[in-house]
């Protein structure tokens, strides 16, 4: 724009070009998901971590007696990025679980950092319970 003043043809632009970051804002902040990641991929088998089982019996052994208590990870252990065998296999990072694609994962199976194991212990419980299913408690981290 030049020294003029502002007319209001130049304020309904600015202020459109306002509204429209403001739009581009809200739409980021509303959670678009990352195409990489799918949280509902928590609630499939094979699972990455003690704790994250979806039913009786689909634990490691299948001694576990409820959803969510399983003592270890289903899925195949692996101890880097990239190397999960297929979706849902990746085992840290800000998705643990969720990645959608073979080698995508962040890191090791099973989970070895609480952090990220808490993480998806907690995703995988809010899950359980927008499906309506009952999940046991977890069990203890394993001595090391």
């Amino acid at each position: 724009m030049s020294d003029r003043e502002l007319s209001r043809r130049d304020f309904s632009r600015l202020t459109m070009a306002a509204f429209g970051g403001l739009v581009a804002g809200a739409a980021r902040a509303a959670g678009v998901q990352d195409e990489d990641t799918n949280p509902r991929l928590l609630l499939e088998e094979p699972h990455v971590c003690r704790g994250l089982n979806t039913c009786k019996g689909k634990g490691k052994g299948g001694e576990n007696d409820c959803a969510g208590m399983g003592t270890c990870a289903t899925a195949e252990p692996h101890s880097c990025q990239g190397m999960n065998e297929c979706k849902g296999q990746g085992g840290c990072g800000e998705k643990p679980g969720m990645n959608t694609c073979e080698g995508k994962g962040a890191c090791a199976v099973p989970i070895t950092e609480d952090k990220t194991w808490e993480k998806a212990r907690k995703k995988f419980e809010e899950l359980m319970k927008a499906e309506g299913k009952e999940v046991g408690p977890a069990p203890p981290k394993p001595k090391s």
